[in-house]
């Protein structure tokens, strides 16, 4: 039976990617237009479709393309990419509770939405193929979370620093640690 985000973590995971916004644009030394120029949502499991279900991960990015009805498109502008972040609340929770009380959920969740924030904006802006092959994806993984990391060191919380030591250097796509999981 999945497991879906209560009526506390619900609260926690939407602050979570607001907080995700800010530091991404400080980091990134990004404006407000230059980080909203990025269209994506973000949904919890109760609230996705079957495609966008993924076993063992944290979360899941789509893209999607929406193209303009011929005759209505403006000069240059005939559709645009959205992303939607979709979490996987049982899979975050299952981690959550496996390495109790070391890693919570907050500092987890921050994480992650720093992490596909970050991703978000690196397909949006062409810096990333989000159709690459494996191998490309596989260093992608690598260079997002080493931004992702450099993003959040300003972050001065224990609970953050066990976060990112289960996603050290040392962590390859693929290998388990005791927050498990693939983004």
């Amino acid at each position: 039976m999945a497991q879906y985000f209560n009526m506390v973590q619900l609260p926690m995971t939407n602050k979570a990617f607001t907080d995700a916004e800010k530091l991404v644009a400080r980091h990134l030394r990004l404006s407000e237009d230059q980080l909203k120029k990025n269209k994506y949502d973000v949904k919890t499991l109760a609230y996705l479709d079957q495609h966008e279900i993924k076993d063992g991960a944290f979360a899941h990015l789509c893209k999607y393309s929406y193209q303009k009805p011929e005759g209505l498109a403006e000069s240059g502008k005939d559709g645009f990419d959205f992303y939607r972040v979709c979490l996987q609340d049982n899979i975050i929770l299952n981690a959550v509770q496996r390495a109790n009380p070391f890693v919570k959920l907050s500092p987890l969740m921050l994480y992650i939405a720093v992490h596909e924030l970050i991703h978000v904006l690196r397909f949006g802006n062409g810096e990333s193929d989000f159709d690459a092959p494996v191998e490309e994806k596989e260093k992608e993984e690598s260079i997002v979370h080493n931004l992702t990391k450099n993003t959040l060191q300003v972050v001065k919380l224990h609970d953050m620093e066990i976060v990112l030591e289960c996603f050290s250097n040392n962590f390859k796509i693929g290998d388990t640690c005791s927050c498990e999981g693939d983004f």
